[in-house]
């Protein structure tokens, strides 16, 4: 018996990888990497704090526990938005 018409995606958005190089994020079916060169907010973060990012609207990104929000764009096209803050490391060896 074949099945209903099929229904929504709810699988959400996930990081489906953590590597020394960077993260992968899965989402609407595609997957996303950001490396910690281009996003150095990760780079030294625990995996509870990577894996916890909440889409809070299609293609709008929040990690709450370290406080980063990007969209997919700038994930896709990180040349785009050359502004990056300072990790705190970066910060600390500047003002030594």
């Amino acid at each position: 018996m074949p099945s209903s018409t099929h229904g929504i995606c709810t699988s959400g958005t996930e990081v489906t990888n953590i590597s020394s190089h960077g993260i992968w994020l899965m989402t609407s079916g595609k997957e996303l990497f950001m490396s910690y060169e281009d996003f150095p907010w990760f780079k030294d973060q625990p995996v509870s704090a990577i894996i916890n990012v909440e889409e809070l609207r299609k293609g709008h990104f929040y990690w709450p526990d370290i406080d980063v929000d990007l969209t997919e764009t700038m994930i896709e096209s990180p040349d785009r938005f050359p502004l990056k803050a300072q990790t705190k490391s970066k910060q600390r060896s500047q003002t030594s």
